[in-house]
């Protein structure tokens, strides 16, 4: 997750209107495709928003972000996600998940074995240099706490260049985003499904397994909240058609 003053964000969207009161928290959708393949973007932006844990499993720490309904925080956070293939977690239906499963325990070891998240200023990440949150004005939000920690020694080399390509390019597009007051608090694994549940184009049932309709993000079938949605209607649709 990155964190950035919410104001920044507000004058860097609004420019000389930041700050009417009839304008909301500004947010952003930022990304880039390379001729390799690889992409990185931001994902589930939250405007005045807080970063949050999300760990399913014991000595992990995954983080995620949220908004709540006034969206008046100081910080807004989204996650920054690098795109990742068999290159990187091999060969095999599950390799997904124990790359996944290796990125948040690593993040828990990073982060001090006791739940905290590993976090960094986007300064010294970009410079390399030693973790250094007093170099941001940022104070991150995530609820169990923080600790420095370099976060190139979680992540792939190939998956670090992407954050620091995607950092520098969207700096660009949206002036302050790789500023020092800039912070990043690891790891956000769960942007999408490592594995997808079979099912049936038909019927929409699992295959093998009458009656189970896999289908939303836990199965494989979306990216978001929107397209988790839509694939739910369309599973309850079937449904109603089955047994209508």
């Amino acid at each position: 997750r990155i964190e950035h003053p919410q104001s920044l964000i507000n004058a860097s969207q609004y420019g000389a209107a930041a700050g009417h009161p009839a304008l909301g928290a500004a947010d952003y959708k930022l990304a880039l495709h390379l001729p390799s393949g690889r992409s990185v973007y931001t994902f589930c932006m939250c405007p005045g928003g807080t970063v949050v844990a999300a760990a399913s499993e014991p000595e992990s720490v995954v983080t995620n972000g949220m908004s709540e309904y006034a969206r008046d925080g100081e910080n807004a956070n989204s996650a920054l996600v690098v795109s990742v293939d068999a290159a990187d977690y091999g060969v095999g239906p599950l390799a997904g998940m124990a790359f996944q499963r290796k990125l948040e325990r690593g993040a828990f070891l990073l982060g001090g074995s006791d739940y905290r998240a590993p976090a960094q200023s986007v300064k010294s990440f970009l410079e390399g240099s030693a973790p250094d949150l007093s170099r941001a004005s940022v104070t991150p939000t995530y609820s169990c706490g923080v600790k420095e920690a370099a976060l190139r020694e979680l992540f792939p080399q190939q998956v670090n260049r992407m954050l620091e390509e995607g950092l520098r390019r969207f700096n660009h597009k949206l002036p302050g985003f790789a500023d020092a007051d800039a912070v990043m608090t690891g790891a956000e694994t769960r942007t999408s499904s490592p594995v997808r549940i079979t099912r049936s184009p038909e019927s929409l049932q699992a295959l093998g397994i009458e009656g189970l309709y896999p289908c939303g993000e836990g199965a494989g079938y979306a990216g978001g909240i929107m397209s988790a949605a839509v694939d739910g209607v369309r599973v309850a649709e079937k449904i109603m058609e089955i047994y209508g």
